[in-house]
Parts: structure tokens; sequence; C-alpha cells
């Protein structure tokens, strides 16, 4: 009899850490946060010295910091929809800000969930409705808070305690307009250092300041997810990712394809594979994402993802992974054209609408920081880099070393000593876009703002124009070798 409890009592305490993430074979939990603009410099993991990310900092030396992860566009909803299909924005079907994923595109939290998985989203989706067929509960209510967050904690209080769980935490933070609470200390203006292509005065300072204490809120909701998870027992068998969906709200930032605007913070911490303060500085692109997390979650990748698995990074981060990363740059309130291909040392972009100025997206275009901008355009006294996005027309092309040019302010394409380098990216830009079926349109969406004022246009401008990816069968590209490796 003694014997039959001690057997009872076994299985007992098996099926309880299965239950809870900790036996041996168990899948692992999976929550993915991300951020609303904000570039990977603005963390204080990162090198940041002003803004004040403890939570996220602690994460990244209890985990894995990646300093080469690359976001395929610099717009909201269109990097989001990558993200989740493991797709280019071309090839997605909304490739445009503010277009939701068509049905025929697979989330991959959907496969998640066919295999077992609980899969919530809760903050800001901005895929569209067919994409949340991939979640249990889809939460996007006001009672999320100023940044959407508050809901985090419920979601994992409510979550059935027999199912792994897969979570899209997404926040507002840091998006404008600013929304400002009592949660921490306000960041002091006067303590604040711009970058170059700013001005740099009380009204920009200030700006930044307010988008700092948005990051903080981030910082703060991602603390007390982690708290939750452990109270729950399953922080060591659950992977963190913390990440952002492009560069933060200010010119020469978002929607650019400088890595002020593509390149993204990407931490991942998990205890039970992870060995703590490793450092990846191999690239990746958001494309490989979904087959990753798929792997991780004992699935195989699917063939319409453009990417692949990233795994062997977790446990050796010093292994070479990616050649070349690709992005571009569609309508985001302004009609638009770049495509971009970045290498370890260089950076190359095709803009084949250089009749336009870049200033930035609506929002940045009504900040303090761009006015100022303006103000100083209009008299004649702005740096060389605070007169990038006034350029016009715009270079066909552009070429930046980036080790000795990391923000990307001296454009080299057209030096002697660049003919080479700018003729191979070239050709496998040019082969990519071949590849994956890339086109430029020529009816392409106007604009729907004032390119000076952010305001926005009478409604019988706001019209789509033709996508990029929709007439050359780019959205219905599967089995395609995964390019940049």
């Amino acid at each position: 009899m003694l014997k039959q409890l001690s057997t009872i009592l076994l299985l007992f305490l098996l099926a309880n850490q299965i239950v809870n993430g900790q036996g041996t074979n168990v899948k692992p939990n999976i929550i993915f946060i991300i951020a609303d603009d904000v570039s990977d410099d603005d963390l204080g993991c990162y090198g940041n010295k002003q803004v004040r990310t403890p939570n996220i900092d602690r994460i990244a030396k209890e985990g894995m910091r990646f300093t080469n992860a690359y976001l395929t566009t610099s717009s909201c909803s269109p990097s989001r929809t990558s993200i989740i299909t493991g797709r280019y924005p071309h090839n997605t079907g909304s490739a445009e800000l503010h277009t939701p994923l068509p049905a025929t595109q697979v989330p991959f939290p959907l496969l998640l969930k066919n295999a077992g998985y609980y899969t919530v989203q809760a903050g800001k989706s901005h895929f569209g409705a067919p994409a949340l067929r991939a979640f249990d509960p889809a939460d996007e209510g006001p009672e999320g808070g100023p940044g959407a967050e508050e809901r985090w904690l419920k979601c994992l209080q409510e979550r059935p305690k027999d199912k792994p769980i897969f979570a899209w935490f997404a926040a507002i933070d840091a998006h404008r307009p600013w929304q400002p609470d009592k949660l921490g200390k306000p960041h002091d203006p006067k303590k604040i250092k711009l970058p170059p292509y700013l001005v740099d005065n009380d009204s920009t300072r200030k700006d930044m300041a307010s988008y700092y204490n948005e990051i903080s809120r981030f910082d703060y909701f991602i603390g007390e997810v982690e708290k939750e998870l452990k109270n729950q027992g399953i922080l060591d068998n659950t992977i963190i990712m913390i990440m952002a969906d492009n560069g933060r709200p200010f010119p020469r930032c978002k929607t650019r394809l400088y890595d002020s605007g593509i390149r993204t913070p990407f931490i991942i911490k998990w205890k039970k594979e992870i060995t703590g303060g490793s450092v990846c500085n191999s690239m990746l692109s958001v494309v490989d994402i979904a087959p990753t997390l798929l792997e991780l979650g004992g699935l195989q990748a699917v063939k319409e993802f453009q990417g692949k698995s990233f795994s062997k990074l977790l446990k050796n981060p010093n292994q070479e992974f990616r050649k070349y990363v690709y992005a571009e740059h569609n309508w985001h309130d302004y009609e638009a054209h770049e495509r971009m291909i970045r290498s370890k040392d260089f950076l190359y972009i095709f803009n084949s609408r250089p009749n336009l100025v870049n200033h930035g997206p609506a929002d940045a275009n009504n900040s303090a920081s761009f006015r100022e901008l303006l103000k100083r355009k209009d008299s004649g006294d702005l740096t060389a880099a605070q007169q990038d996005i006034f350029l016009l027309p715009r270079p066909t092309e552009e070429l930046y070393h980036s080790p000795t040019d990391p923000m990307q302010l001296l454009n080299i394409a057209a030096a002697p000593s660049s003919k080479q380098i700018v003729e191979t990216l070239r050709k496998e830009l040019k082969y990519w876009r071949t590849e994956t079926k890339d086109d430029t349109p020529e009816n392409l969406t106007g604009d729907w703002f004032n390119r000076n004022t952010g305001a926005s246009l009478e409604p019988g401008n706001k019209v789509r124009g033709d996508m990029p990816g929709i007439h050359s069968g780019g959205t219905n590209l599967i089995n395609t070798t995964p390019l940049g490796f």
C-alpha cells in the first residue's frame, strides 16, 4: 500500500511539473513583448545612460542581448504583420500602414494554438481582425491603460494551467501623442543628450524626455509580468522575448531605413536554455522569429516562412547566421518606395521616389522636434545631418559604412572607392526583389497628410493606390529558399 501511495505521489508531482512548465520535455511558455516606436539605443542595456529601464536591463543580463536584429520595415502595422507571418511586407498583402493582414496569410501563433498552446493577445495588435483568429482571447479594450499594458497580468492569471502559453503582449508605449501618468519619476529634459540630426534646445529635449517616460512605463510592466511568471512557478521554462516594431517617432528615425529606424532592440531570456549575460552580434531578421519560435515550441517551419530558425544562436551566440538583411519603406502617411540591404559593415538604400522629401511620419511632423528643424531650415541654420530630411531631390542610391559611421550620416555611394561594394549590394538587392516578387507600382498610394505640418488632408485625397507585391504575385509566394544566408 505504501509503495502504491509513493507511485501515486510521484505521478502527481510529475504532472504538477508538466502543468507548471518544469518538466524535462515540456513545451516552453513564450511571452512575446513588443514596444511601439522604440529604437535599440533607447534602452539602458544598449548603452543609453539617460533612460531608466531597470527591468529590461536586468533581463538582458540574465538572458541574451542581440546587437544586430533588424526589422523588415520601420512602419507600425506592416512591421507587425511581417513578424507574425515570417514574411516580408510586400509578401503579406499588408505592406502599407493600416492595411489588415489578409485571411489567406498564416499568423504563426495560430500554428502554436493548433498544437495545444493557449494563445493570448493583449494591447495594440494593429494587424487586423483576420489575424486575431490566432488567439484564444484577443483583448484590445480600453482597460489596458495609457500604454495598453495593464491587461497583461490578468491574461497570465486567467490562463488555463494545463496548457503552455504563448502571449503576444503589445504596448502603445512609446507612440505619440504622449500619455503621461504617475508611474515613476519623469526624466529631466536638462539631462537629455540628443542625436546630431535633431536641434539641441529645450523643446526638443522636453519632447525626448516625454518619450523616455513612456519607455520607462513599458519597462515597469515588463517587470510586473516577470514577477507574475515567477509567482506561478513557470519562469524558468518561459521564453521572454522583448523587441519593438520600428524606430523612435522622431525625424530621421521612424519610417527611415537607417539603423535608427530599422534596427530593433532584441532580448531573449530563457533560464532553462540560455546562459545569462550572453551577447549575440550575429545578424538576424524578424522574418526569422516565426520559424524559431515554432521550433522551440516543438513544431516545424511551414512553407510560407521566408526566414529560418536562429535557435542555434541561443546555445552558441558567436556563430555567424546571416550575411544580409533586407527592409522596405512603403506608404506610411506619405507616398514612398525604398528598398534596403544591410551587411555587417554596409547599408545600401535604393529609392525609386527621389523626387519626394523624406520628413518622416505625420505624428513626428506634428512634433516640437520637427517644428524646431523646420524653423531652423527657414532661417538657413541647419547642420548637414539636420538638413537631411529636407533634401530634395534625394539620392537614388545611398551607402554607409556603419563601423565608422554608426548613425549613417555620410553617404559614400558616389565615392570611387565604393564602386565595388555598391555594385555588389545593388546586385544582391535586385536578386532579393526578383526572388520575392517585389515590384514598383506606378500608381502608389499618395500623400494623406501635409508633409510640412502633419495635418490631415481632405478625405477626397485619401485613396489607396497599388500596393507592392499584389499584382506581381508576391503575396502568393511559398516554398522559397530563405535569402541572405
